[in-house]
């Protein structure tokens, strides 16, 4: 284990338990970057309440400020040409609505303003921005483009054309349990339009975290959400896409000291915490020290995976490699990859033999091997012997799955790479996106592993309890070999003497980069894996540069 990766570990109770993950994340003196920090709701609120009290500005004022953000981004998107509607909640997230639809108004949109004050008393940024918009409605002209109606118990909802925007303001972070009763049915009525939805902060009717509960009926399904300064954990979990949309963050400055002062297990990887982990090669470097890695890979029809993991492993900058697979694939991968070595298994058609593992630096253990019994006894042979941080993918985990016992085996600073399913065949069965990634942080802190749960903003969950989301990546990368190409660069970065963080989050990264990159050339439709390993180099130039776009 690499220096910066031996820390001081207390052994505590694994349930599903944010408590216990603050209690972890508080206990680790770890040196992973800081990255964007995502926040709860609760979080989100004590921050604005810091930035007033020390930037100092007043809450109004700072309600304004994320009020001409929000118009501001509404203007850049959409012309005049259009009703924009704004439905506004009695809180703090319906004062930004109404101070949204003031100062589309004096940009010349026309707006209709539907203000729910059911239990007669709104917030107090609320009622000034209700009272700003009265006070334009006593101009004669105003009548002919602004409309306000604050209700208190029935409702006609407005005839809504598809051109049209509809600004949701109703709740925001306040929710505190699903929406029912007229809520419920405004939500749902504005879930059958065809109209542009647009909400503040967070759609409404969802949570900023735990949504394993939530009536998605219920949330607003918006096109857009902007949200204040920082991202929320809901936006990243797949089963939240309906509902969030496109999702931006709209700098209202709030207070750096805050945000620098909040503890969350929660980060948003930003390219330069990449830069700061790539390593720049010594001019007298030789494969002899830029490691050698051992991949494990491919049984008798899935030599493909045994080819893309070691296209991935050489193309991430890795000394030497030797391939372990069945005999049957020597002649394809000698072909496909002569720049491994190949060590062929007595066994013609699949795994069978455990090697001596003394000369190399790491292992990437399970890409395409099978379930073979045979292999199910390599897999514990290699698991037993191996002393140093490996990978582990793919059949492998699958196996862990049916020998839950042999994770007990596992390296210390191992990194295991699950896509969802072979997660719930190591864990059980999740039913939300939340308790999934609740029980890949249990399994990295229990085992001490780094669990890389792939998918789209990739969580790479460390052994100290904190979790790394990639911003990178497309929907192209879900194509045959993905996985295998990012097995091959992660054993490749460890060979090499990355520790196992730095190679979790840099690996993630450029694998995430170079779909990018290959989409941008090929398209989502056509990327294949192998375009993800002709796009490697580039995007390490691309993460050594400042400036480069895709």
């Amino acid at each position: 284990m690499a220096k910066n990766d031996v820390l001081l570990f207390i052994s505590v109770e694994i349930r599903l338990s944010d408590c216990v993950l603050w209690i972890i994340f508080s206990t680790f003196a770890n040196q992973l970057p800081h990255s964007m920090k995502i926040l709860t709701g609760t979080q989100h609120k004590e921050l604005d309440l810091y930035t007033i009290e020390n930037e100092p500005i007043d809450s109004i004022d700072l309600m304004e400020r994320a009020s001409r953000a929000i118009a501001a981004e509404i203007m850049r998107r959409w012309d005049k040409q259009r009703t924009v509607f704004v439905f506004a909640g009695a809180g703090n997230n319906g004062g930004d609505g109404l101070a949204v639809a003031r100062l589309l108004f004096h940009q010349g949109y026309r707006v209709a303003v539907f203000l729910f004050n059911i239990k007669g008393k709104l917030s107090v940024d609320c009622e000034i921005n209700r009272d700003r918009l009265l006070e334009i409605l006593e101009e004669e002209t105003a009548h002919e483009r602004l409309v306000l109606k604050e209700i208190t118990q029935g409702f006609d909802f407005p005839k809504v054309h598809q051109q049209d925007i509809v600004v949701d303001a109703l709740f925001g972070t306040g929710m505190r349990g699903p929406l029912s009763g007229g809520f419920a049915v405004v939500v749902r009525k504005i879930n059958s339009l065809h109209a542009h939805v647009v909400s503040i902060d967070v759609p409404s009717g969802l949570m900023c975290e735990d949504n394993s509960f939530t009536d998605r009926n219920t949330v607003i399904h918006a096109e857009l959400t902007l949200t204040m300064q920082l991202p929320k954990l809901a936006f990243l979990m797949a089963d939240n896409e309906t509902c969030v949309g496109e999702w931006k963050t709209l700098d209202i400055r709030l207070s750096p000291e805050g945000m620098t002062k909040a503890n969350t297990p929660y980060s948003l990887i930003e390219k330069q915490d990449v830069q700061d982990m790539l390593r720049t090669r010594s001019v007298f470097a030789h494969k002899g020290n830029l490691g050698h890695a051992l991949l494990v890979a491919g049984c008798y029809g899935m030599a493909g995976a045994a080819i893309l993991s070691c296209q991935g492993c050489l193309r991430s900058g890795t000394g030497k490699l030797t391939l372990h697979t069945g005999a049957a694939n020597n002649t394809i991968i000698q072909i496909s990859v002569p720049e491994a070595v190949m060590w062929p298994d007595r066994n013609n058609r699949c795994i069978s033999d455990t090697p001596d593992i003394s000369p190399y630096a790491t292992i990437g253990l399970g890409p395409g091997i099978g379930k073979d019994p045979a292999t199910v006894h390599a897999v514990h042979e290699y698991l037993a012997l191996a002393d140093m941080p490996m990978v582990v993918d793919a059949d492998a985990l699958n196996i862990l799955g049916e020998h839950r016992e042999w994770m007990g085996h596992l390296p210390s600073g191992s990194i295991l790479t699950p896509h969802v399913k072979e997660l719930e065949r190591m864990t059980g069965s999740c039913t939300s996106s939340y308790e999934r990634l609740m029980r890949a942080t249990e399994l990295a802190l229990q085992y001490h592993v780094y669990v890389i749960l792939k998918g789209h903003y990739t969580a790479i969950c460390t052994p100290q309890g904190r979790v790394f989301f990639c911003p990178r990546g497309n929907a192209g990368m879900a194509t045959p070999g993905s996985g295998d190409v990012l097995t091959g660069i992660l054993t490749g970065l460890l060979a090499q003497g990355y520790a196992p963080s730095e190679a979790a989050i840099l690996g993630v990264w450029l694998h995430a980069s170079a779909g990018d990159l290959a989409a941008h050339d090929l398209s989502e439709e056509s990327m294949l894996a192998s375009d993800i390993v002709t796009h490697l180099g580039k995007a390490f130039q691309e993460l050594r540069t400042s400036n480069y776009e895709l």
